[in-house]
Formats: C-alpha cells, sequence, structure tokens
C-alpha cells in the first residue's frame, strides 16, 4: 500500500515538474515575443506658425508736478481730456478708452518725514489706456503721439507697468492645424529613423501634446507673434 502511495506521489511530482517546465518554456516565449514587439521609436514634431496679434492694450501714462493741489487736478483733467480727444479725433472708439484713477502724492506729507527739498510738493501720475481688436489702426496712431507733446502732453515711455502690450487670442482657431502638422512632421522623423534601422514603422504607442508657447517675434516687431508647438510621438517598430 505504502509502495502505491508513494508511486502516485512520483507520478504526481513529474506531472508537475512537466507543467513547469513548459510553463518555463512559454514564458520565455512570451517574454522574447514581447520584448520584440514592445520594439519603439520616440519622436518630436515641431510645429511654428506666426500671426499678427489681435488686440493691442496701449497705456498713455503723464506725470505732472506742482506746488498747489487744486492746480496740479486741474492739470490732470486738462491732459486726460487732450489724449482723449487726441484718440476719438484719431479714430478710435470712445468705447475703447478707460481712464484710471490718477495717482497724487504729496511729498511733505509721507510717512518717513517727507522730502522737505523737494522742489515740488505734489507728484501726480495717471493713464488712460486703449484696448482694441483694430492693432493696424491703434499701431498708425502710435506714429502721431508727437501731436500731445505739441500740446503740452509728455507721455512717459519709459514705465515697464504701462508698456504696450499685444496678445493673440485665436489660438484655438490653429490649434487643430498646428497639431496635425507637429504629427507630420514627428512621422517623417520616425520613418527616417525605421528605414535607417532596416525596421518598418507601426502603430503609434503613445503621444503627447506639448505646451503651445506664444511669444514676439523680436523686439521691434512685438505685435507679430510666433506661436510653437511640439509633440512627442513614441511609435512601434516592427521587422
Amino acid at each position: 500500500m505504502k509502495n502505491s502511495n508513494h508511486f502516485g506521489f512520483s507520478i504526481v511530482g513529474l506531472c508537475l515538474l512537466a507543467g513547469l517546465i513548459a510553463l518555463g518554456f512559454f514564458l520565455n516565449s512570451s517574454v522574447k515575443t514581447f520584448k520584440e514587439f514592445e520594439r519603439t521609436v520616440t519622436v518630436r514634431g515641431l510645429a511654428e506658425q506666426e500671426h499678427t496679434a489681435d488686440v493691442v492694450i496701449w497705456p498713455l501714462q503723464f506725470t505732472l508736478a506742482s506746488n498747489s493741489r487744486d492746480e496740479i487736478y486741474k492739470q490732470l483733467d486738462e491732459n486726460s481730456q487732450k489724449i482723449v480727444s487726441f484718440l476719438t479725433e484719431n479714430g478710435i472708439n470712445e468705447e475703447e478708452i478707460s481712464i484710471d484713477v490718477p495717482v497724487v502724492t504729496d511729498r511733505q506729507a509721507q510717512r518717513w518725514g517727507g522730502e522737505t527739498g523737494a522742489q515740488f510738493r505734489y507728484v501726480a501720475s495717471q493713464a488712460i489706456t486703449v484696448y482694441s481688436g483694430n492693432v493696424d489702426h491703434v499701431r498708425s496712431v502710435m506714429r502721431n503721439v508727437g501731436d500731445l507733446g505739441r500740446q503740452g502732453v509728455i507721455i512717459s515711455g519709459d514705465d515697464y507697468q504701462f508698456r504696450t502690450e499685444y496678445m493673440f487670442t485665436r489660438l484655438n482657431d490653429i490649434k487643430p492645424e498646428m497639431i496635425e502638422e507637429a504629427t507630420i512632421e514627428a512621422r517623417k522623423v520616425a520613418e527616417k529613423f525605421a528605414e535607417d534601422s532596416d525596421s518598418k514603422l507601426g502603430k503609434i504607442k503613445t503621444a503627447s501634446q506639448g505646451q503651445f508657447t506664444i511669444s514676439d517675434r523680436d523686439n521691434n516687431n512685438p505685435h507679430i507673434k510666433n506661436v510653437r508647438v511640439v509633440s512627442t510621438i513614441v511609435y512601434y517598430l516592427t521587422d
């Protein structure tokens, strides 16, 4: 009876051993096949376009100084009226013009004792801002800003806070086209790589769209925007 049980266990053990060997063979074969299937190439495709900005923000800031509080507020009103008149006479709609709150500083009343030796007690600044979608027209008006100087209104041009800004807001309109362009460029690179490696290009494994960036084309033409995107795509390679 004991010999019969021992023989039965031996048969079971041999079957298990044979099963493990077979499983190992198939796993090894599957891993090799999987590794071959996992041959990939990662490529990037670049798409770039130039577009003219479709919104302009043009602040016209001026600064005044006086020893009379009443006089400086009077000058603020006069300068503001001159700027608004200049803009509307040059074809800019009143809806595109906003008048900022003036900032008036009393140098003798400042927290840390004031500037008792200052030539003028009161210093004031104010900005009139144009927000328009007619970029070309506004830029043409900018060339005539010297007319304000002849009227006694001196526009500050060295304050970074009040620099002219140009924006491109139609990114969603061009996104599909640029993504397609970036994908085509990436495929060209992948096909070249596959050809050089004596392989064939397979399906896409993964694809990621890079972030769109919008920058000025150069310092002298901030109204011309360079739109750029890079897509990263992983392709399978086959023999």
